[in-house]
């Protein structure tokens, strides 16, 4: 078992490795640096605590933990995922736990571990999260977890134990709620791993109940990330997991919502279509255990991905928020483009928010078209202009025409009413020559829309 054990380490630390370096992207310089918290409170299992506290902290911040693979750690984490990098642009704070065990694998298997307040790995988290909350004006609302391999494994386990703490959660290639739980003080649960351990819906429902018994609150929101030719955490687990947060929400095993988001992968939604579903999927195809985080689509998923317009510093994280002056910014316009028309029609208004995750030659841009307005839009077309150097290759939740320069973004028929008020969110992939901005503006069947 011992032999196991360090072979499924080695293993995980060659791809985990691969992975980080392939997720690390250059980023805008900044003074905030990852530092190390000790004394942070009750930890059983001696974990390590770091923290990450971007320049400028919105005035109620979220809160992101971000947990390691085996063999890895918390620095790792920061350096080889863009969490931080988010972090800097919309304002939340991220804090980076790390497993001092040999193993460096979080503890997910133990009695202790899979009951509330039982001990080991996820009460030393709690503690951390309790630290934040007590220094910063964290928004209790805004508290989310997320994690790779044993990290998405706790990422399951913690929010099964602290549904009042924990808003949602993304597992990129982990297991459910109690499914590695063993005795005799092994780490490692084969059959768990290899897929082996399906149970209903109910069943896999009550084991997350019991470790949290007479709880009727609310249940965290899920996302769930699994590619089909996991050579580590078999694919079965996907599907098991997706059983046991639809069942904690009392949801249907049939999808509300499905699309593609980008080639290969299979993206569905249950108990709601839009985006902030209570459960969301994605299934890539041929992808192993070294799957890409999709850090800005966990963040998106969370709701993360809102600036505060008054964003405030860091120093002195006691005091009062004091509004900082937003600094005007001009957009580049094309001289084909008119100018941004000063005010809208009576009984309309639009805005919208374009995040781009950029890498070597490639991105993904997600675009959220949101009615401001009092009536409905019934059928829409958003045009924009494409940067330089800027193809789209394929999209999701709308037609694109041309594919690069002055593009126009139609609606697809299970999204052409936008009520008002609601929003509705389309992306695409792109190639890109270097050139990653995003455009200058946006027109809704003709109207500029606020950005």
């Amino acid at each position: 078992m011992k032999k196991t054990i360090r072979l499924w380490c080695a293993a995980l630390a060659a791809i985990a490795l691969t992975a980080l370096i392939a997720l690390s992207v250059s980023s805008p310089a900044s003074a905030a640096t990852l530092t190390e918290v000790t004394n942070f409170g009750n930890n059983p299992s001696n974990l390590r605590m770091h923290l990450y506290v971007p320049d400028r902290v919105a005035p109620r911040p979220g809160l992101l933990v971000v947990v390691h693979y085996c063999t890895g750690s918390g620095p790792a984490m920061h350096t080889g995922t863009q969490f931080a990098s988010l972090a800097d642009q919309y304002g939340y704070i991220v804090i980076y736990p790390s497993a001092t065990r040999s193993s460096k694998c979080f503890d997910v298997y133990t009695a202790q571990a899979l009951r509330r307040g039982g001990g080991s790995d996820p009460v030393g988290i709690m503690s951390m999260v309790d630290y934040v909350t007590a220094r910063y004006p964290v928004d209790p609302a805004r508290i989310f977890a997320t994690g790779t391999s044993s990290g998405a494994m706790m990422t399951n386990v913690l929010l099964g134990l602290y549904p009042d703490v924990f808003a949602a959660g993304a597992a990129f290639a982990g297991v459910p709620f109690g499914c590695f739980a063993t005795t005799g003080g092994s780490e490692w649960n084969s059959e768990c791993a290899n897929g082996q351990i399906i149970r209903t819906p109910q069943q896999w429902g009550d084991l997350v109940r019991n470790a949290y018994p007479g709880y009727t609150g609310p249940r965290p929101r899920m996302q769930i990330w699994h590619g089909t030719n996991d050579d580590i955490l078999r694919y079965p687990n996907f599907g098991e997991q997706v059983k046991q947060w639809t069942n904690l929400h009392g949801l249907s095993q049939t999808p509300t919502f499905t699309d593609s988001p980008q080639a290969g992968y299979t993206r569905t939604r249950y108990g709601s279509a839009g985006g902030n579903a209570p459960v969301e999927a994605i299934s890539m195809q041929g992808v192993t255990h070294n799957l890409p985080v999709d850090a800005a689509q966990a963040v998106r998923f969370f709701g993360l991905n809102v600036t505060n317009p008054t964003p405030t510093p860091t120093s002195s994280p006691t005091r009062p928020p004091t509004p900082t002056p937003t600094p005007t910014v001009t957009p580049t316009v094309s001289p084909t483009t008119p100018p941004p028309s000063p005010t809208l029609p009576p009984g309309a208004g639009c805005q919208v928010r374009y995040e781009v995750n950029a890498w070597n030659t490639g991105l993904t841009a997600s675009v959220t078209i949101t009615n401001t307005g009092s009536t409905a839009v019934n059928g829409w077309s958003l045009a924009f202009t494409l940067p330089a150097g800027q193809t789209i290759t394929n999209g999701w939740n709308a037609t694109y025409s041309p594919t690069s320069g002055a593009v126009t973004a139609r609606n697809v028929s299970y999204n052409s009413t936008i009520a008002p008020k609601t929003s509705t969110t389309i992306g695409f992939q792109a190639n890109h020559s270097g050139n990653t901005d995003r455009p200058a503006s946006f027109t809704l069947n003709g109207m500029f829309c606020s950005t």
